[in-house]
């Protein structure tokens, strides 16, 4: 579908040069002299980089629509990732630049969701936080849940968390898998 430079708006996906963009922010320009424009910051479904572009008040955009689909991460082979969909058992591979940071945070069975364009798979989301057991880390200090502080801690997926100093080895944590932070405790 053709849209207008006034139909623009963040998180609406377009085609440019014919790669899928996400747009990322965008500003309405209206100078005192000429015709008025969109800066636009765009990233990349596929690898994740930002461009920016500016959009004439003439020019016309092709929208780009996606399919998301739920997927769920089964292993990692050589440098390829695979998910397999939930409604068909279809599966798919992806290499690293499509999941972005999120591959330190992949683990088994993880439930993630996959956007697809034209039946070709271009990235995959993670759930926003996600339940980890701790793998190791040095012993907690019993009581210890007023002091400022942290510790680095390494989670099954194999990353590395700052958690607080009363967190153990053998406990479950909740973390942010956008920022990487520790979030809480969790109950499991």
């Amino acid at each position: 579908m053709i849209i207008s430079i006034n139909q623009l708006k963040s998180g609406l996906t377009i085609l440019v040069e014919g790669a899928v963009y996400q747009i990322v922010d965008f500003q309405h320009v209206k100078p005192g002299k000429g015709a008025a424009f969109v800066r636009t910051r765009l990233r990349n479904m596929e690898n994740g980089y930002v461009l920016e572009r500016t959009f004439r008040g003439d020019e016309k955009i092709e929208e780009a629509f996606i399919e998301e689909r739920k997927m769920q991460y089964l292993y990692k082979d050589n440098d390829l990732y695979h998910f397999m969909a939930q409604d068909n058992y279809e599966e798919i591979a992806l290499n690293k630049e499509a999941i972005g940071n999120g591959v330190k945070f992949l683990k088994d069975n993880l439930e993630v969701t996959a956007n697809f364009y034209q039946g070709r798979a271009l990235s995959v989301n993670l759930p926003n936080f996600v339940d980890y057991k701790i793998i190791h880390t040095e012993p907690g200090i019993k009581g210890d849940t007023a002091r400022a502080g942290g510790k680095p801690a390494e989670i099954e997926s194999g990353a590395t968390v700052q958690v607080p100093l009363f967190i153990d080895t053998g406990d479950t944590i909740k973390v942010d898998t956008r920022t990487g932070q520790y979030i809480e405790r969790s109950a499991l």
